[in-house]
């Protein structure tokens, strides 16, 4: 097979063993005694809806609401399905955000409240507390985006800004709770999905603060003012580890990273190729990672160590970007790019860097295929990578190349797939 079309189908693959319409079903548990209202957040929130709504019985009462990015609903029945602003938050989730928990704090004893977590919940299931306020969750928002800040240091401030995340959509239940998550993160913790609405956190105000400083994130002062209330005891803190309200609480991951790169293993087995897994909770700079990798593929191109092609190495989990320069694309495009730099026209060296929900960064497109001809094939058209890479513009390289991959909304989400073929 062609090395661009296999890697793109070993994405596939990947993007397929997340698909919750195929695992959902089974976690579901038996209706209960009351009524079932159903919550989400997250790229994954309607198709999670719907994977609910096919195989619920429907003698049994189910009704809800979830929040997910715009173009990413589904036409569902009995639960409600809200498209809302990604990555940076907008007043259509704060506005429906505020529906869900007023929702939940209506249901009792007898009743379920199953919440469907994903990726991307964070800013979507915005509900800032009233001293911050959406414009400064906004401000502040974008200022993290671009610090090169790691999700979990992110979402540890934006819990402490917030009115539902950190443990406390949970805790102002009244009814059992059962969290259905699908994992973006590194390390696959609840707490730190979707900014952990449903767990508790062990995180505080002061920690929160230090994140500000460690990027040098110039938050709005409104955002300032609220921490520093927080850290001096004057606010509560989010509900931490030991709660008593975790009691009727479950937090269930059902799809993940390592499951999406064991289907890509086994896709690359199926054309007699061996693979390297070097693991899924990859994280750092993208064009510094790319490098480690480079001198990888290198080796094992070069002498056959520490194995012999064709192999395919194969990696998971979310680098950053600190964004300096002014182009486009994403954390994938700019590992991409770097690598292409890195290796210098290696021959029979070929990889794919895409993000599982079909979005790399704020662009269109999932990712894009590196070749060992990109470069070549980039000068002749008069693209410099190394200014590219320095100016953030990977989208620009490959998108002249005609190398994007493109698949839309995938509306699941278990962070980045990378492979590199060694031929």
């Amino acid at each position: 097979m062609d090395p661009k079309q296999l890697l793109i189908q070993s994405f596939q693959a990947a993007i397929a063993a997340a698909d919750p319409l195929k695992i959902l079903p089974s976690h579901l548990p038996p209706p209960p005694s009351g009524r079932t209202l159903v919550i989400g957040a997250g790229k994954a929130a309607a198709s999670m809806a719907f994977a609910v709504e096919q195989h619920w019985p429907r003698d049994a009462p189910l009704e809800g609401l979830v929040i997910t990015r715009y173009r990413h609903g589904l036409p569902t029945r009995r639960v409600k399905v809200i498209e809302a602003g990604h990555p940076v938050p907008d007043e259509t989730g704060e506005s429906a955000t505020k529906e869900i928990l007023q929702r939940a704090r209506g249901i009792g004893p007898s009743d379920l409240l199953l919440a469907l977590i994903s990726g991307g919940g964070s800013a979507l299931l915005s509900l800032p507390v009233e001293a911050v306020g959406m414009g400064a969750l906004k401000a502040t928002t974008r200022e993290l985006l671009r610090s090169g800040a790691p999700i979990q240091d992110m979402n540890t401030v934006r819990k402490h800004l917030s009115a539902i995340q950190g443990g406390r959509l949970a805790a102002a239940c009244k009814a059992p709770v059962l969290a259905l998550i699908i994992s973006d993160v590194t390390g696959d913790d609840p707490t730190h999905i979707a900014s952990g609405p449903c767990a508790p956190d062990p995180t505080t105000y002061g920690d929160a603060i230090e994140v500000l400083r460690r990027y040098g994130v110039d938050a709005a002062p409104a955002v300032r003012e609220h921490l520093e209330r927080g850290a001096r005891g004057e606010i509560s803190e989010t509900p931490k580890p030991g709660d008593s309200s975790f009691e009727r609480v479950e937090n269930r991951v059902i799809a993940t990273a390592r499951q999406a790169l064991r289907a890509a293993q086994e896709c690359f087995h199926l054309h007699r190729i061996q693979t390297m897994n070097l693991g899924d909770s990859v994280t750092g700079e993208a064009s510094e990672v790319a490098k480690v990798y480079g001198a990888l593929a290198r080796q094992i191109a070069q002498h056959g160590d520490p194995m012999k092609p064709p192999l395919a190495l194969i990696s998971g989990g979310e680098c950053t970007v600190t964004v300096r320069g002014k182009g486009r694309g994403g954390r994938c495009t700019e590992f991409l790019l770097s690598l292409a730099v890195d290796l210098a026209r290696t021959p029979n060296v070929y990889a794919i860097a895409c993000d599982t929900d079909g979005i790399d960064g704020s662009e269109d497109n999932a990712g894009a295929v590196l070749l060992p001809e990109s470069l070549v094939r980039g000068a002749r058209l008069g693209l410099d990578a190394r200014k590219l890479l320095a100016d953030n513009d990977a989208y620009g390289f490959f998108s002249r190349l005609e190398d994007l991959v493109v698949t839309g909304p995938t509306r699941t989400n278990v962070n980045d797939y990378r492979a590199i073929l060694i031929r």
